[in-house]
């Protein structure tokens, strides 16, 4: 039996996807379902017997475990400011290095470089910045202000983390609003500025709505790291002091591997965090779609 052309195609095609579905099966499929299925346990990760549960795992996470919410509102606070202020600096960044007529290459290698660096070798180098260098700084200059305890007070440790997360992330999203900015046509803007628009009026009624897609873009990827940070807070302050800067992955990780070894407490915790991530996600694509539409 001859095969035909088209099915030939089919078959070279799966040859080539087949290893990536094997792995992607292996390593992301099998993870997944396998959590969900230890939620519903109390295995402790080691041993091999354990007991089926049901939702008890999910009742106690939502009604008997204050840290567990107080980690829900902390990261939730976070993700709020990390949406607004990393994707609107990237986007004024954005637009200051397209404006200029000189360096724009040195500019975006400058402000993306934070995000070649691992976040825990950042939070180290931040971590000497807040303890060494701002102490210095506060006794050597007039700036007394400075000579806080950035980590260890509560007041400050949370701004802490926003900051290496923006030192961090912001360059990313800047190149993804600069590519979206080249695509705007000059023409456009040059047509406003002849009708008498000024800088800011064109921003908002021409550049901006022709960005949506990639504003969609970048809150979906602010989103979504924000919700699972881990490293920022691990590295700078490991949660505390206290668990006043646990977050949900932090708290999550703590249950697993380090105060109880409550496994299958901690899958629970992590269907709970993909149940949160995925509804804020399709409520933020839901809206940005609509605003695309309408813009």
């Amino acid at each position: 039996m001859r095969l035909t052309k088209q099915v030939k195609q089919v078959i070279i095609l799966l040859a080539f996807v087949f290893p990536a579905i094997i792995f992607y099966s292996v390593f992301v499929l099998t993870p997944t379902f396998g959590g969900v299925w230890y939620s519903l346990t109390n295995w402790n990760g080691l041993n091999p017997t354990y007991k089926l549960v049901g939702f008890s795992n999910y009742i106690e996470a939502l009604t008997d475990d204050p840290y567990f919410l107080d980690s829900i509102w902390f990261t939730l606070k976070y993700v709020i400011f990390m949406v607004v202020l990393a994707n609107s600096l990237a986007i004024v960044l954005a637009v200051l290095i397209e404006t200029q007529k000189r360096g724009k290459v040195w500019f975006r290698t400058i402000f993306f470089m934070p995000n070649m660096i691992s976040l825990i070798i950042g939070g180290f180098m931040w971590m000497f910045i807040f303890t060494k260098v701002l102490p210095y700084i506060a006794e050597h200059t007039i700036f007394h202000f400075l000579d806080q305890s950035w980590i260890g007070d509560p007041r400050f440790s949370f701004y802490t983390i926003l900051i290496l997360s923006l030192w961090s992330g912001v360059g990313y999203l800047m190149v993804i609003y600069i590519a979206a900015l080249q695509g705007v046509p000059q023409q456009m803007r040059e047509a406003a500025a002849i009708d008498g628009a000024n800088g800011i009026q064109t921003f908002m009624n021409i550049t901006l709505p022709m960005i949506y897609p990639a504003i969609t873009i970048g809150l979906f990827v602010t989103l979504n790291n924000s919700f699972k940070v881990f490293e920022a807070v691990y590295a700078l302050t490991g949660g505390g002091p206290g668990r006043s800067t646990q977050v949900i992955a932090l708290n999550i990780y703590e249950e697993a591997f380090r105060l109880s070894s409550r496994y299958g407490y901690a899958s629970a915790k992590a269907m709970i965090l993909f149940m949160i991530v995925f509804i804020v996600t399709l409520i933020q694509l839901w809206i940005m779609k609509r605003r695309e539409v309408e813009a």
